[in-house]
């Protein structure tokens, strides 16, 4: 039973852009009980036609031909009223970033209560008892304790079973998930899909699912429709599509996928230049109540390894394994309370003021977000000028390096006059990118640098990031939750779990044979491994 129709659907753009089309002429059906993934890179149009289908077109971003039919009715000749109807009853939606679609000025049941009370059902007893139903259903531990707390409260993986809970609080009869596992590590992310497809199955729900994993397509898609520039570019059953693309953007995209290949390298002859002993993080919160403890975390529990010149180490594993702290105590934008971080046989964990600021340029960071990273109302020249200068290089000349540093990760110089919001996400971090190379750190440390990017795009920033360390000889740490990542770029891995180290070694053998259960639960948790399998046993076959 067909429950959606989208007939030659095209979006315009706002009047500036000379009404360019975002979506042009597309077209496909939604069947009850299926799962159906639209696939393709950002700026593909296919989050834009997601927005269609629930009438949240950004202002001046409007359909311009085609029709949407849900169960007879054409969506876009509703009105506003018929909309908020129809909205979280019949079509709901999970947004990708779960912490800015919440309310972090409201408690967890007080937003699943609201989605009744916009509804005028049930009582205030009732809704709060159906929250609690929903928390329990998604998964939740203790759904009590739960339902009282604010979003800042919980991690990702729970507050995305939040939304998802928000979601299905009125019984849609289409889910629409729009990147709802980008950000999340693998076990995390694992267990989301399996709560969708639980839920698909238990309230024969349909699910438009968006993505641009082709692991996760993997893992759960019924039908597959792969866009590019705002078009249709290939759609069929899931397996087809995956074993045997027959569009060479779809093709493009698997090629991308980094797999678990080993990086075969020894740096262990060169001299360490990162040194770590014993570093440990504690974070205590303050008491909630007058008759309860200060909360403990143990957020890194005596870490120590050493990192060699030329060297990439990986730090793995789940979202609160510590692997973050990490890296920032390393960077010293935390203080360690106990332990030895030398670079150069300098110990910079205890140094404070002028000092410390005179090491700092000797270790350099990339973080996750590039625009939050990136001052946006600041140009790009100033922003990678103003630590030159701060270091005491004169302006013409922090303004030559900042053209060359541009030059050096893909840029022209003449990006120099723009601010961030005029490039894409894979341009900002190759602008990160060169920012933290502008002081010519001793060692880098890439902070989840290209989770939030799509494949091709993180497969170029990967293949940047292992350029510039051959040609300029630098050490890296890179911290990332998705092991395949950590394959292709990494000599060595450590993998975390709850603030220690359980493993460590050469990536061949932290991945190839691992010797802990929760390492093998790790890389049993990678979306699309058994699709990877089938791809290797036909070119087995075929060769």
């Amino acid at each position: 039973m067909t429950l959606l129709t989208i007939e030659n659907l095209s979006i315009a753009l706002p009047k500036g852009a000379d009404r360019a089309l975002a979506v042009k002429d597309v077209s496909f059906t939604l069947d009850k009980g299926e799962i159906l993934c639209i696939v393709g890179e950002s700026g593909s149009g296919k989050s834009m036609s997601a927005n269609a289908l629930m009438g949240l077109l950004p202002e001046g971003v409007t359909p311009a031909d085609g029709r949407i039919l849900f169960e007879g009715r054409d969506l876009l000749s509703l009105g506003e009223d018929d909309m908020l109807a129809l909205r979280g009853h019949d079509i709901s939606m999970i947004f990708q970033e779960p912490l800015s679609a919440l309310n972090p000025l409201m408690r967890i049941g007080d937003q699943i209560a609201e989605v009744f009370e916009a509804h005028n059902i049930l009582t205030p007893s009732e809704r709060r008892a159906r929250a609690l139903e929903l928390l329990h259903e998604v998964g939740l531990p203790d759904p009590e304790t739960t339902i009282r707390a604010y979003p800042f409260q919980l991690s990702g993986g729970q507050r995305q079973r939040v939304v998802i809970a928000m979601a299905l609080a009125l019984e849609p009869k289409i889910l629409i998930a729009d990147e709802p596992t980008t950000a999340l590590d693998v076990t995390t992310q694992a267990q989301i899909l399996d709560l969708i497809e639980d839920l698909r199955r238990k309230h024969g729900m349909a699910v438009l699912f968006i993505t641009h994993d082709f692991g996760v397509v993997a893992d759960i898609a019924d039908r597959v429709i792969v866009m590019q520039s705002g078009e249709v570019v290939e759609t069929g059953e899931a397996d087809t599509v995956l074993l045997n693309p027959t569009h060479p953007y779809t093709r493009a995209l698997l090629d991308a996928i980094p797999g678990l290949s080993f990086r075969e390298s020894d740096k262990s002859a060169a001299p360490p230049i990162l040194s770590v002993r014993d570093l440990s993080m504690t974070f205590t919160s303050r008491s909630s109540g007058l008759f309860r403890k200060p909360r403990v975390v143990k957020a890194v529990q005596e870490a120590g390894f050493d990192l060699h010149q030329g060297e990439t180490i990986g730090i793995v594993g789940e979202s609160g394994s510590g692997k973050s702290t990490l890296g920032r105590c390393l960077v010293r934008l935390l203080k360690p309370q106990q332990g030895v971080v030398e670079i150069g046989g300098q110990d910079i964990s205890k140094l404070t003021g002028d000092t410390l600021r005179r090491h700092r340029r000797r270790i350099q960071m990339v973080f996750q977000d590039p625009f939050s990273s990136l001052n946006p109302r600041a140009r790009i020249g100033t922003i990678l000028t103003e630590g030159l200068i701060a270091y005491g290089t004169d302006k013409p000349t922090a303004r030559k390096k900042a053209a060359e540093l541009l030059t050096l990760v893909g840029l022209d110089p003449s990006a120099m006059d723009r601010f961030p919001h005029e490039f894409s996400g894979g341009q900002r971090q190759r602008i990160g990118i060169a920012r933290a190379l502008a002081l010519e750190p001793e060692v880098i440390i890439a902070d989840e640098a290209v989770s939030a990017l799509d494949v091709s795009i993180q497969a170029q920033v990967l293949d940047l990031l292992a350029d510039l360390r051959d040609r300029l000889n630098l050490s890296m740490i890179f911290i990332t939750h998705d092991l395949r990542v950590a394959a292709q770029v990494c000599d060595r891995i450590i993998v975390m779990q709850e603030g220690r180290m359980v493993e460590f070694g050469p990536c061949a053998q932290v991945l190839g044979a691992p010797q802990t259960d929760y390492t093998r639960s790790l890389l049993d948790a990678i979306p699309g491994k058994a699709h990877e399998e089938a791809l290797a046993a036909q070119k087995e076959a075929r060769s």
